[in-house]
């Protein structure tokens, strides 16, 4: 008893207090104007016709105010976007079992005109009668939202949050399937790729699971539209809402190391100096004495001040800085190995993108370039995922439309320059060959000269 008045409460708590009242009250109203029009049938009959006739006039002036003040105020309350649901219906093999033995029973009983195969054949249209009202009531009311990772590489499998909202007052969901529907002409790919289940849903209540997605090509991927399924309650009847929801993904080129990465990588390495203690001469810091230092880096004025022993640390001469440039440039025609230019493109802006991670993880001043963009010269960490977002939607020049952003790179005399390109070999200026690092498709690895 206790358990049911606190489910009331909570109930009353939660629901809409005038709309609820204007409910209640409608009822009683109505009820009252239903108890005038039956006294009014009954005086007529008595042949009190000036009873019956202020009875029924007393049952219209109740009704029509119940319909002037009391039935807008419940339609401003009425939740209608449930109405305007966009339901599909599909009967599984179970249900068409099922349908049939409902024939075979109704030929038995008209055949026959036996009352309890009548009976039995109200039950079992009952039971198809139930299925479908009590699969829109699972179905009504829940909300979905998709939580995707605000960094998301391609080839990389990651969490995404799938959270249903079951905004009913009184009633939970049971068995709810969400899909992501197939774009039309089956181009891109859906954010699910498998359904996600939620067994139940209690009322009120928001449920969410993580579930692994991987996205295999960079790029925007867009989805529309989901669909929230469910066969509740016997398994006869699947039903499904669509769901106009817009999910975005924009996915970044992988950044995972290869094999031909690491051998670049392992012959710019030495060209590059990190931005770390150098051996110059300018004074950079002062701090405590290890045992691997020089006594002769000893600052013995400092020592003496501070009670220890205290190393000078010198900044670096020559501070060299990284320029990354993407070459938008693509060649029309197919290379010796049979790749066309799209192909080549790709895999230039996957060895950009790897790159740039490899400055990004070990903190280096980047600065990057590309058609129509441009980052200032700062910490890797600070514009890699501007580089990286660039990268993702990056396309190539159209064929006879030459760029000028390799010409404009003479400007830039005191960066290391660092040039990805899909272009073939002796297409480079000879004044930017002999300046730049420049990163070949068809060898990875080819220095053309030391800034």
């Amino acid at each position: 008893m206790s358990q049911s008045k606190s489910l009331l409460a909570q109930l009353w708590a939660k629901a809409d207090t005038p709309g609820v009242r204007a409910f209640f009250l409608s009822i009683l109203a109505l009820g009252v104007a239903l108890l005038l029009a039956v006294y009014s049938g009954a005086a007529a009959q008595l042949g009190n016709l000036g009873v019956a006739a202020s009875s029924a006039l007393f049952a219209l002036v109740i009704a029509a105010w119940v319909g002037v003040t009391l039935v807008p105020t419940l339609a401003k309350r009425t939740p209608l976007r449930w109405i305007g649901y966009r339901m599909e219906y599909k009967i599984s093999r179970a249900g068409w079992t099922y349908i049939g033995a409902t024939l075979l029973v109704a030929l038995a009983a008209l055949n026959t005109g036996n009352n309890l195969l009548f009976l039995i054949l109200a039950c079992l249209i009952s039971v198809i009668l139930m299925s479908g009202i009590l699969s829109s009531i699972s179905l009504a009311g829940v909300e979905l939202r998709i939580e995707l990772p605000e960094n998301i590489f391609a080839g990389q499998t990651l969490r995404t949050n799938v959270e249903l909202h079951n905004e009913k007052l009184m009633f939970p969901s049971f068995a709810l399937r969400v899909e992501a529907v197939a774009a039309k002409g089956g181009s891109g790919a859906a954010l699910l790729d498998r359904p996600v289940f939620f067994p139940f849903l209690p009322r009120q209540e928001r449920v969410k699971q993580s579930v692994p997605v991987t996205f295999l090509r960079r790029g925007l991927h867009v989805q529309d539209s989901f669909r929230i399924v469910t066969r509740f309650p016997f398994g006869f009847l699947q039903k499904t809402r669509r769901v106009a929801l817009k999910a975005e993904a924009l996915v970044y080129p992988s950044v995972e190391t290869s094999s031909e990465l690491a051998d670049m990588f392992q012959d710019i390495e030495g060209n590059i100096e990190s931005h770390s203690k150098g051996r110059g001469q300018d004074l950079h810091a002062l701090r405590e004495y290890v045992p691997t230092d020089s006594a002769r880096h000893v600052h013995w004025k400092a020592s003496a001040r501070m009670g220890s022993l205290m190393v000078r640390e010198f900044a670096r001469e020559n501070d060299r800085r990284v320029l990354l440039v993407l070459d938008p440039y693509a060649d029309a025609v197919e290379n010796g190995r049979g790749q066309k230019a799209a192909e080549r493109f790709e895999r230039a802006v996957n060895l950009c993108a790897g790159i740039a991670w490899h400055f990004y993880e070990r903190n280096a001043q980047l600065e990057f370039r590309g058609a129509g963009i441009e980052t200032r010269l700062a910490p890797a960490e600070e514009n890699i995922f501007t580089i990286l977002r660039y990268l993702a939607v990056a396309e190539p020049e159209k064929p006879g439309k030459e760029s000028t952003l390799l010409q404009e790179l003479a400007a830039s005399p005191d960066l290391f320059k660092l040039i990805v390109t899909s272009r073939p070999r002796g297409t480079i200026a000879a004044d930017l060959w002999h300046s730049s690092y420049v990163v070949f498709l068809e060898s990875l690895v080819e220095r053309s000269g030391r800034p």
